[in-house]
């Protein structure tokens, strides 16, 4: 009796842990903005997934955070972008299960802080071996141009005049992938 009890506590413990969170947010104007933004975590897993449906503009993140890398592919572009992830100004998972919970982005929308930016500049070649950055990432490239993609530092910020790809990320994050396989 006392072990069904215990296995009892401890599923009702270990639920919110392991648990998925979803969070939706609607850019309602849908002006220059992002149309309808959900993200799903895996605790388990420990990875997070952003999908942005705007029509063609759409694209698909994932944030592997047991791996450090991260992949997005831009639909309209028809390519794969992959980066490690700057832990000090992308959000640790735990921030993002945090803001799920508290529920403190739904409908809230830009009216806080601006979003940390981050800019890579993407390596024309295309990568051969998907496996290297793991099972999700290498899933959802498959089959598709996929492309590595280095963080330009300030210096480069300042000199760099080609057009770049921006994914926005629940006003917490904006992610710009530069050069020419964006470009096109």
């Amino acid at each position: 009796m006392k072990a069904i009890v215990f296995a009892g506590l401890l599923g009702v413990f270990l639920t919110p842990a392991l648990a998925n969170y979803n969070i939706n947010v609607n850019d309602d104007n849908n002006n220059a903005g992002s149309g309808q933004q959900s993200v799903s975590i895996n605790n388990e897993h420990n990875v997070a997934n952003v999908d942005n449906n705007n029509g063609w503009d759409s694209w698909n993140s994932i944030w592997d955070y047991g791996n450090g890398f991260a992949a997005t592919r831009l639909f309209q572009k028809k390519t794969c972008i992959v980066h490690k992830m700057n832990k000090e100004v992308m959000p640790s998972i735990q921030s993002l299960d945090a803001l799920v919970k508290e529920k403190k982005l739904q409908g809230k929308g830009p009216g806080g802080p601006p979003p940390k930016g981050l800019m890579y500049s993407v390596n024309p070649n295309k990568v051969d071996d998907l496996s290297k950055f793991g099972k999700n990432i290498a899933n959802m490239c498959r089959g598709i141009p996929t492309y590595m993609a280095e963080e330009m530092q300030e210096a480069s910020l300042f000199f760099y005049s080609g057009t770049c790809y921006t994914t926005s990320i629940l006003w917490i994050v904006d992610i710009s992938f530069c050069g020419d396989t964006v470009e096109n």
